[in-house]
């Protein structure tokens, strides 16, 4: 049966490896110094014997409970009136006595006690000692145990220190944990009674029902008094539990199970990491979003301000058309000329001069207002697709907190990220030069040293003006040249349906212009600051890609973890069973 056990031990104590290895390269991918420390330490004692960490403050009898434990005639731990363990002793059997300091803060100790075969005892620091990396080393210590003894005062087992210590490593690391009321001889039975039902019910309030509270006198078991001692229900409890050939299985289940809570770590972190993934994918789809409807709303103010260019622009041609109609008449043209031999200002050509000139001042009136009521419309819907855009960057909900258990570092560069997003937005929306674009100013040259002077939102308006007073007189004066040139070929007025079908089509032809290059044109330039704003969002969205590759991969590897430890832990339970 031995030979089974020792042989299927290998078997595990292999497979538990690998699992570890993989665990550890969790911890390395994530950065995570403490756990990769943890996890390298969890793997290098997996060969270790069952190991029990006694802890309890100092002078509460720890080092007297150990030495009484292994019926040593020498002294293993040393016992003196004031604190004397100021390392971690790692007490493991061997052939001959020894003692190997393994690091300034750890020393192993062998001794050929039987009982030591099965188990390996860690005499630890006390829990309210006054030198602080005492406690840090234990805690660091913890995770490789197996068994967890509380070693307290029998006559004042409540101090403070010893159970916050117990709230960590029973909320922290869920290890299985009994209590040990030493110098029980310091008390008369009825007061030991109080005090282990205190114990009792301290336990019971922190989650732990019917816990093991063991009443010794490491006194008494010294001094051969074994009937009153106490130990030899410990030494029972032991053997039924742990000893007898289970040990080795019980410490490979005590392994699973701490690797298990720390990939259970990493997995709550992920899901941190999961929610604020997608809050912030919510975030930049909202971002989306509102630029959309941002832009779809100053196209529209673009296509009101089209609409009423349109109207104003077929009003004042209309007029100018009937003029031209009545003008064109074959009498009046002989009238004219007529007129004209003895009044050069009433000739045809003076006439044309005058419809050209009334007609370009009309549309320029028509226009201005128009123009300038359509622009600041759409200059105020720009200013608001900045303004609003900015507002959400400072309004982004953060889930992963800075202070994250395991995540502090990747919560760290995000902050980052949306510090740096802010402080470039803002640095944007006071750069003019974001606002401009040289194809829609026809040049502008005279123009680019006002651009200097104001913000970006500030010029857009001014920009959008420029631009359509540019456009406009563009397509007017086509017209008006197309209506000299008609009339510079007129003889008679036997030309007037010819001519002014010539002038409906120049009138429509300028229409269309009006309509198709003001809308497009507007439209792009909307677009282009759209995309500028988007553009900001480069670094943030680099961020959503890793973070989106790096979840899917850490879980896939937690689950694959998490899958093997429940293969191997279920082999082990049936070789127990």
């Amino acid at each position: 049966m031995n030979g089974l056990i020792n042989q299927s031990t290998d078997q595990y104590q292999n497979a538990l490896i690998n699992i570890i290895d993989a665990l550890h390269q969790m911890t390395v991918r994530i950065q995570h110094s403490e756990l990769e420390q943890t996890v390298k330490d969890i793997k290098d004692r997996v060969v270790d014997p069952f190991m029990f960490v006694i802890v309890g403050e100092v002078k509460a009898g720890k080092s007297s409970f150990i030495n009484a434990l292994l019926e040593s005639e020498k002294e293993i731990c040393k016992v003196a009136a004031s604190p004397m363990t100021d390392t971690i002793q790692q007490i493991v059997y061997g052939e001959k006595e020894s003692v190997i300091e393994i690091n300034p803060f750890l020393k192993r100790i062998t001794q050929p006690v039987d009982i030591l075969k099965d188990i390996a005892i860690v005499d630890t620091p006390g829990t309210n000692t006054i030198i602080d990396h005492h406690q840090e080393i234990t805690e660091n210590f913890i995770p490789t145990s197996d068994l967890i003894v509380f070693v307290f005062e029998a006559k004042n087992p409540y101090r403070e220190s010893s159970w916050k210590f117990f709230d960590f490593i029973k909320e922290e690391w869920h290890k299985k944990v009994i209590f040990v009321l030493q110098q029980k001889d310091l008390l008369s039975q009825d007061d030991l009674e109080t005090n282990i039902n205190g114990v009792k019910e301290q336990a019971a309030r922190k989650g732990m029902i019917d816990a093991p509270i063991f009443a010794v006198s490491a006194l008494q078991e010294l001094n051969k008094n074994s009937t009153d001692s106490g130990f030899k229900v410990v030494r029972d409890f032991i053997s039924d539990n742990i000893t007898g050939g289970r040990a080795p299985f019980l410490k490979l289940l005590n392994v699973i199970g701490t690797v298990r809570t720390i990939n259970l770590k990493i997995s709550a972190g992920v899901e941190d990491r999961k929610a604020q993934y997608r809050s912030d994918l919510e975030f930049r789809e909202d971002i989306k979003q509102t630029l959309d409807r941002q832009e779809e709303r100053t196209k529209r103010q673009v296509q009101i301000m089209v609409e009423n260019l349109l109207a104003a622009y077929d009003r004042t041609t209309s007029n100018s058309r009937e003029e031209l109609k009545s003008g064109i008449g074959f009498v009046n043209l002989i009238k004219r000329s007529i007129q004209a031999t003895f009044n050069s200002a009433a000739s045809p050509k003076k006439w044309l001069d005058g419809i050209t000139a009334e007609l370009e001042n009309a549309l320029n009136a028509e226009f201005k207002d128009k123009l300038q009521e359509g622009v600041l419309d759409i200059a105020e819907s720009i200013q608001d697709m900045a303004r609003i855009i900015d507002v959400k960057i400072k309004d982004s909900t953060t889930i992963l907190k800075n202070d994250h258990e395991i995540f502090s570092d990747i919560a760290e560069k995000r902050s980052q990220v949306l510090k740096d997003l802010q402080n470039a937005f803002a640095t944007f929306l006071k750069r003019s030069e974001n606002f401009y674009q040289k194809d829609i100013m026809g040049g502008g040259e005279n123009f680019a040293p006002q651009l200097a002077a104001g913000s970006g939102v500030a010029i857009v308006g001014i920009v959008l003006s420029t631009l359509t007073n540019t456009m406009v007189m563009d397509i007017t004066g086509g017209i008006l040249t197309a209506v000299g040139l008609i009339f510079a070929g007129i003889t008679v007025g036997l030309n007037r349906s010819k001519i002014l079908k010539s002038f409906d089509r120049e009138v429509a032809s300028g229409r269309t212009k009006i309509e198709d290059e003001i809308t497009l044109k507007l439209n792009n330039y909307t677009l282009s600051i759209k995309q500028r704003i988007d553009d900001n969002f480069n670094q943030f969205d680099d961020m959503l890609r890793r973070e989106e590759q790096e979840i899917e991969s850490l879980t896939s590897s937690i689950t694959q973890v998490d899958q093997n430890l429940v293969e191997v832990k279920d082999s082990i339970d049936k070789v127990l069973s």
